[in-house]
């Protein structure tokens, strides 16, 4: 590397979960390549969240968390996340102008690597340069889906639906608005790459590039074995679900399937469940409650762990075991313990859980849509299934738990683990993300800001207001 940059994030929460994963690891490639790497987010709960965000790793400060709540009345979400947002933007470009006399290091350039919320970029693009820096400053903006489709529309009361529809409408228009100020945006799969140009327009955004996550698993083990390391629950054959408690996931999938394995089937097995939990969020705790009542409904034993101790001390009789906010560490004990890996998701943006899976010579069956289909290969790293077809998925867990053989077990580890490294490893995203870097410092910045820019943002903001004032005088 022959320049140093200045590298900026922002990122809104830093949890645990994928894009919390990704953008950590954005961040300890590009430090670990020789940059200064700053990270701002708006909340980081150290009990609850990656350990390079608390242990020293990464320099991660928490700004604009002292005006605007994470939700109002328990509602307007993403109108809140967009508020704590614009105050940490704030907060940063003033830290950076105090910082400005008395830095010492110098810097080739500055860049703001931003993720899954653009509402800042606007403000990084106009005024971001007038702080007294003399170098050049670029904006990269690295989109997981477009926020639009992530939104729940399902409303039963007509009335309800109409208003929620109003109120995401500027929004919806803000998140392309906001987008194309940046210099260059990544996707982080061909699949959203395609959702996106679809959405906002393929000419709008410009050339929109890929750039993978990474597979990061602490420890670095890559056993040359068949994929499970050592023994947990006895020697129990382990299926495990790895996602965060949300409804998206499809996680009852995985207990359907398992339950068709039938008794005998599941003689010596368990399911396992883990994932992000966080007691803030109610969908986390109402589809934990969801998904256990649907596996008692179906007459398997459950039981449910929050800490290592109590998850290793779970009796024999349980099928469904439930894992909250499951440690690193443990994890990775799980991904070179476990059988096989069910990722259920539908149209997921990408996945990273597969592979650590493959890193951890973990065969995958995934659904056959959205990442699965750019990580995961038919036959030789695990299967990709119809997720409406729960048959074929039990087939599935049935071929890996009874049927293969210790050497196509061996095979697919071995396949998995090459493909992880190859493709998905640390390096390979810290060499992509110098390359966009060093395509943004030598282009000229990309033209933004406009009369009819700062028209359509008061018209917005406007919009924004009166539409939530409606919606809270009738949810009141």
């Amino acid at each position: 590397m022959t320049t140093r940059s200045n590298v900026i994030i922002i990122h809104p929460d830093l949890g645990i979960g994928g894009a919390e994963r990704l953008i950590i690891d954005v961040a300890v490639a590009l430090q670990n390549r020789g940059h200064r790497v700053t990270v701002y987010t708006s909340h980081r709960d150290e009990t609850h969240c990656f350990e390079e965000a608390r242990d020293g790793t990464l320099d991660v400060r928490v700004r604009g968390n002292t005006i605007f709540p994470p939700r109002l009345l328990g509602r307007l979400h993403l109108l809140m996340a967009i508020l704590r947002q614009l105050h940490l933007t704030v907060s940063l470009l003033s830290e950076m102008m105090r910082e400005e006399t008395s830095e010492k290091e110098q810097f080739d350039s500055d860049f703001y690597i931003v993720d899954q919320l653009p509402a800042c970029l606007p403000i990084l693009k106009t005024i971001g340069g007038w702080f007294g820096r003399r170098r050049p400053q670029r904006i990269l903006f690295y989109c997981h889906f477009p926020d639009q489709l992530l939104a729940r529309r399902d409303e039963v009361n007509p009335i309800v639906r109409l208003l929620k529809n109003l109120y995401r409408y500027p929004f919806d228009w803000f998140e392309g608005w906001a987008m194309s100020a940046a210099d260059g945006v990544v996707a982080n799969s061909n699949f959203t790459r395609e959702v996106v140009g679809e959405v906002f327009g393929r000419g709008r955004l410009g050339d929109i590039r890929i750039v993978y996550p990474c597979v990061h698993i602490e420890s670095g083990k890559e056993e040359e074995d068949t994929g499970h390391g050592e023994e947990l629950w006895g020697g129990k054959k382990v299926l495990l679900s790895i996602n965060r408690f949300e409804r998206k996931k499809g996680v009852e999938l995985a207990i359907r399937a398992y339950h068709g394995l039938g008794e005998e089937g599941r003689r010596g097995t368990r399911l396992v469940i883990a994932g992000g939990y966080d007691t803030r969020v109610p969908e986390n705790v109402q589809y934990h409650k969801e998904l256990n009542r649907l596996a008692q409904d179906l007459g398997l034993q459950t039981a449910t762990a929050k800490t290592v101790v109590s998850a290793q001390s779970i009796p024999d009789l349980i099928d469904v075991l439930f894992l909250l906010s499951v440690p690193t560490a443990f994890k990775e004990t799980l991904l070179r313990t476990a059988r096989l890996l069910l990722y259920t998701p539908v149209r997921e943006h990408f996945g990273i859980v597969p592979v650590e899976a493959m890193q951890a010579g973990l065969p995958v069956l995934a659904s056959n849509t959205g990442g699965p289909l750019e990580t995961i290969v038919e036959g030789e790293t695990g299967w990709l299934r119809d997720v409406d077809d729960v048959q074929a998925w039990t087939e599935v867990m049935r071929k890996v738990l009874w049927e293969m053989s210790e050497e196509d077990r061996a095979r697919i580890a071995a396949n998995g683990r090459r493909r992880a490294r190859g493709k998905f490893s640390l390096d390979a995203l810290g060499e992509n993300l110098e390359k966009e870097l060093a395509r943004l410092r030598q282009a000229e910045r990309k033209p933004f800001i406009g009369a009819q820019h700062v028209l359509g943002a008061g018209m917005v903001a406007g919009t924004v207001m009166a539409v939530v004032v409606a919606v809270l005088l009738v949810w009141l």
